[in-house]
């Protein structure tokens, strides 16, 4: 089976709801590696460490905002400084249970952010972001069975 995710990068401080993504990501079919940090600054010092080759560039982050310390909107600011060869092809989904209005705007306007999901992580969830975000249809054209169904 194709996995057209080679690496995700969990950014949540709460380590139950890492655990609990961590599995939901690992027994989905189109999720290789999982990164989990907790905490803006550990997310930040990790993709250093992918721009010096000592880690695997993740295709996407799944980033929580109401951190201590450094938010997730701190981080945006911070990853934004990033050498552009680090943050290119990289999908920023931001994973949250707010229900701010304010949230869903200010994702809207924020150039690296592509999606906006609520918290816990599900099949659903992966399947849309998986379809919307990574699906390539040439891909599939000779291959009748879907990969988004569970």
């Amino acid at each position: 089976m194709n996995n057209p995710i080679d690496c995700v990068l969990l950014i949540d401080d709460d380590k139950p709801t890492n655990f609990f993504n961590s599995k939901i990501l690992s027994r989905h079919d189109s999720f290789n590696s999982i990164k989990v940090r907790q905490s803006g600054k550990a997310a930040l010092q990790y993709l250093v460490d992918v721009d010096k080759g000592i880690e695997l560039k993740p295709n996407l982050i799944f980033l929580d905002l109401n951190m201590p310390a450094m938010n997730g909107w701190e981080f945006l600011v911070e990853y934004s400084k990033l050498d552009q060869k680090v943050t290119e092809d990289i999908k920023i989904i931001i994973l949250t249970t707010s229900s701010d209005i304010k949230d869903l705007e200010k994702s809207k306007e924020n150039y690296f952010v592509k999606d906006l999901v609520n918290k816990p992580l599900s099949f659903p969830t992966l399947n849309n972001v998986v379809k919307k975000h990574f699906f390539k249809p040439h891909l599939y054209e000779n291959n009748k069975k879907s990969t988004f169904s569970r």
